[in-house]
């Protein structure tokens, strides 16, 4: 299977999928670590992460995927959402919190 293959597989068979630098319990940059609260915040119980630190192939791959040049990336139900910044905003707006309901996840 390759990279792209691989990747499509996570973000479609998991309701939340996070690609980030580090875990959950350990976070290896800010933004990941803003990410990982918001949905700690937002009532995500089960986050599938993905460390990209560990994987270089998937770190490119992630980029191409959803032609989106930085990580963390977001994904729920199959569907892109955006960094830490989109989060952010969609956070406080409540869009995000909707969008994990409307996804059964939160």
């Amino acid at each position: 299977m390759d990279v792209q293959q691989l990747i499509h597989e996570q973000v479609t068979t998991h309701p939340v999928v996070l690609y980030m630098k580090g875990s959950p319990q350990m976070p290896q940059c800010g933004f990941s670590a803003t990410a990982v609260q918001i949905l700690k915040l937002s009532g995500v119980k089960e986050i599938f992460a993905v460390n990209v630190l560990a994987d270089d192939e998937i770190r490119q791959g992630i980029k191409q995927y959803a032609n989106w040049p930085t990580i963390p990336q977001l994904y729920i139900k199959g569907e892109f959402v955006g960094g830490a910044d989109i989060m952010r905003e969609m956070f406080e707006s409540g869009e995000l919190k909707q969008a994990l309901l409307d996804a059964g996840v939160a």
